[in-house]
């Protein structure tokens, strides 16, 4: 029987478990009415393509085997960087090698993205920046220092027009804050791979660094696949699906969370106090970050999507895996007893979220 991984991405814990039946349908054998059996087979198709168009991508071992640098020196006739409007990346993904809280999809994540970029956005490789540890130059690994410059380099120079990205897929922590402008009393972290040397980076610091600076006309997407990371960027209202309006997310201090006229966007895995996961589930082998994946296939099949229809398509996806009678009990073992958690998404201005088109 083929073994499944799943690994928590906010905590030390990692296991492997075998999945309790080798359907691939996670369809139930009885008891459907003919509307349940049709809705579940065109799931289950989804899946099953899903799936496959992943292992056509991904590293068949589960583990990054692609040693080739992602990272491209700009040629001598590329203008990209130096005209306007242009559109820059930072993708940064953290396996935390030979750690006993390694995560093993992160890099996966990031080829996935690099990719869907360029295809589907038309980012130019030579403006796309890579922070894995699978990298050879040091410049380019994902140390707290590298993730601090290149979060500069990432919004350096941006004038109206430009498009701009940041993914993260690795840990993400919280903790204790002593400062009165977070609502639920609790910075939220990123984890670089030297964290438990030099520290974490925190919400303050991603939001002081990439969100203050964006002038009128520029839009920043953050894109983080980690626990705990719903408030990651600090920005000031955040979408409630429940009752289709934004809640107010502004610092009790008073202190600035704002832009200097331009947009900053975020989706997040989950909300501050829940947790996301590695896992098989889609790939087979090749770990992956549910949100990524379930993200850029609802994207990719629908080029004019809104973020309010986004938002559902994805929540349709989660609840239909979390579905115990749709799935039994081979969910809830292959999670560790936790479901898959909504995408959260916030902002720096409010806007309607089924009329504004996702673009990166």
């Amino acid at each position: 029987m083929e073994k499944t991984a799943t690994s928590k991405r906010c905590n030390t814990q990692y296991s492997l478990k075998k999945p309790e039946s080798k359907c691939k349908c996670f369809v139930p054998t009885g008891g459907q009415s003919g509307d349940n059996q049709e809705r579940h087979h065109r799931f289950s198709q989804f899946v099953r393509n899903f799936a496959e168009r992943f292992k056509n991508k991904l590293s068949s071992s589960g583990e990054s085997t692609n040693v080739s640098s992602m990272n491209v020196k700009p040629s001598g006739e590329s203008t990209n960087a130096e005209t306007h409007p242009r559109k820059r990346a930072l993708l940064c993904g953290v396996t935390y090698k030979n750690k006993k809280y390694k995560l093993k999809g992160t890099v996966n994540d990031v080829r996935y993205m690099r990719d869907f970029l360029m295809n589907k956005y038309r980012y130019p490789a030579e403006c796309i920046r890579v922070l894995t540890e699978d990298e050879k130059e040091d410049i380019f690994s994902p140390t707290k220092k590298n993730i601090q410059e290149s979060l500069k380099w990432l919004v350096e120079g941006s004038e109206s027009g430009d498009s701009l990205v940041f993914y993260f897929s690795g840990h993400g922590l919280r903790q204790p804050d002593f400062n009165d402008d977070e609502r639920d009393g609790f910075d939220e972290t990123i984890c670089p791979v030297d964290f438990m040397q030099e520290g974490m980076i925190l919400d303050n610091e991603i939001n002081s660094t990439i969100v203050w600076p964006l002038k009128k006309g520029v839009t920043l997407h953050a894109i983080v696949d980690a626990c705990h990371s719903g408030t990651i960027l600090d920005l000031e209202y955040i979408y409630k699906p429940e009752t289709n309006d934004w809640e107010d997310n502004s610092a009790p201090s008073k202190a600035r969370k704002s832009t200097s006229g331009g947009i900053a966007i975020c989706l997040s895995a989950c909300d501050d106090d829940k947790m996301a996961a590695d896992t098989t589930a889609f790939t087979g082998k090749a770990m992956a970050g549910a949100m990524t994946y379930l993200m850029i296939e609802t994207i990719k099949k629908d080029a004019e999507i809104t973020y309010g229809h986004l938002l559902e398509r994805m929540r349709e996806m989660v609840e239909q895996f979390n579905d115990k009678s749709c799935l039994g009990k081979f969910l809830p073992t292959f999670f560790y007893h936790r479901k898959i958690q909504n995408a959260l998404l916030s902002s720096s201005e409010m806007f309607d979220v089924y009329t504004k088109k996702f673009l990166l």
